[in-house]
């Protein structure tokens, strides 16, 4: 990804602020990734993390899962033939359509809705786990703490979560010249699927306030230092952990 100078793309990163607040704060508004650029092979294979916990959780009994945006639907897929009960949802349109086509292929059960992770169509204490990978951090700060309070509405009391956030120590927060929108949030620009696309970059203080209260099992930081031939310099938080249970 290439630093963006031009007036206009710094345009385009104060135009989608909106009039929308939460805590107080101007939130930017949801921009989803443009699937129809993203490579489908590439993106059909879980993750090494989505494959440990459809193992771990239909191990322990978890029944309802939420796949949160599950873009073209490589780990609800996997967790659908895993045995679990899937729920998925990505704010593009295009993936979900790929999403129930290769559902039907595969001949799995999958309940996939377009819609915004920062006001999620789901009644409260719906699912066992919610799973979120690469996708929390695509807003900025009021919109990020508005998703978590929203995966913790969701959740039911003890219900798991596994997430992953982009890196402070990332080259495209400290060093790239992409525009901010916030303290945390950078706006990345390409050709790509993620042009245009906001990014929250955080810490480990930062992700303890966000997730306070959630029981935090663990932290693991990992820096891609090498991928897919060349050498990266981008690094990410991945967590999982419990929603508290209410106090007597």
């Amino acid at each position: 990804m290439k630093p963006l100078e031009d007036n206009g793309v710094l345009y385009k990163a104060a135009e989608m602020l909106r009039a929308d607040t939460y805590g107080g704060m101007a939130m930017v508004s949801s921009k989803g990734w443009e699937w129809e650029k993203a490579n489908p092979v590439y993106w059909s294979k879980p993750s090494e993390d989505g494959v440990y916990f459809a193992h771990r959780w239909s191990g322990e009994g978890c029944r309802d899962v939420l796949d949160l945006g599950a873009g073209l639907g490589r780990h609800a897929i996997h967790f659908a033939k895993q045995g679990l009960t899937v729920s998925a949802m990505d704010i593009s349109e295009y993936a979900v359509n790929h999403m129930k086509e290769w559902a039907a292929r595969e001949q799995v059960k999958i309940q996939a809705v377009a819609g915004d992770m920062t006001a999620l169509p789901y009644a409260d204490a719906s699912f066992d786990c919610v799973f979120v990978y690469h996708a929390i951090s695509h807003s900025d700060t009021a919109g990020v703490q508005k998703v978590v309070r929203e995966i913790e509405r969701v959740l039911r009391p003890g219900g798991q979560l596994f997430t992953s956030m982009c890196s402070k120590e990332s080259w495209e927060y400290t060093r790239s010249g992409f525009p901010r929108l916030d303290e945390n949030t950078v706006v990345c620009s390409d050709n790509g699927p993620e042009q245009d696309v906001p990014h929250f970059f955080a810490d480990v203080d930062d992700i303890l306030g966000l997730f306070a209260n959630f029981t935090i099992e663990k932290i693991r930081h990992v820096d891609y230092c090498y991928l897919n031939g060349k050498k990266q310099d981008s690094k990410y938080y991945y967590l999982n952990g419990y929603k508290a249970a209410p106090q007597n």
